[in-house]
């Protein structure tokens, strides 16, 4: 399923960390803060009008941007105040990361200055070949084919081959009618093919380390005949 991949292309948000930490939370503040101020309601009324942009636009911001009048780079101010050390180095996942075949893109809705942060401090910024961020995608996020369009041509990616690991099931949506391999990291499922080219997986470390031991074993079987 897997062998003819050589392209990896990771979400960074819930998926290269898990979507129960204390980073995830900060990145919630965040953005509830921000729209609170910016709509001048107070942090229950922002959660109402979150949940109301990213179903109709993908993302707070993009909505924000549409509705109303907002410059991006002040809505991702918040990225700026986030604590870093919320999260800790994973020098498993780097070791994970590194013995897949090909390169490796982290395709993100996020700020490149927060995907270098988060990279950084995890320990996994020598493990990837390129960011893809909101501003590269002139602010048009996953799941917009304006977005995916960008990013695979910037990269110059065939996505035949290529499999890209996202915590949004609707974010995968596309890649996968693009003849891309997917994989759904939603948490407290065990790894589970759903369907040709679909996967379902409890988190990305574990896959990936199921991949590579696969390939390490298939590696030297061929070694020995």
């Amino acid at each position: 399923m897997f062998a003819d991949i050589d392209t990896w292309v990771l979400d960074l948000d819930n998926t290269l960390y898990p979507a129960g930490s204390a980073m995830a939370a900060q990145l919630t503040q965040g953005i509830l803060s921000t729209i609170a101020e910016y709509y001048e309601t107070d942090l229950a009324g922002a959660r109402q009008i979150q949940s109301a942009l990213v179903a109709e636009y993908g993302t707070s911001l993009r909505g924000a941007m549409v509705t109303g009048r907002i410059d991006p780079h002040e809505f991702l101010g918040f990225e700026r105040r986030i604590d870093y050390s919320a999260i800790d180095p994973n020098p498993r996942l780097a070791t994970a990361l590194r013995a897949l075949p090909g390169r490796r893109y982290v395709y993100t809705n996020g700020s490149a200055y927060h995907a270098e942060q988060t990279l950084t401090r995890l320990g996994l910024t020598d493990c990837i070949d390129g960011v893809f961020d909101i501003l590269a995608g002139e602010l048009i996020p996953k799941p917009y084919a304006e977005s995916l369009d960008a990013f695979l041509k910037l990269f110059d990616i065939d996505p035949v081959r290529a499999a890209m690991f996202d915590d949004l099931e609707v974010n995968l949506a596309l890649p996968h009618q693009r003849g891309m391999t997917t994989v759904w990291v939603t948490g407290g499922m065990p790894a589970e093919l759903l369907a040709e080219r679909r996967w379902r997986a409890a988190n990305l470390l574990d896959f990936l380390t199921s991949l590579t031991s696969d390939e390490s074993r298939k590696r030297s079987d061929q070694s020995g005949s």
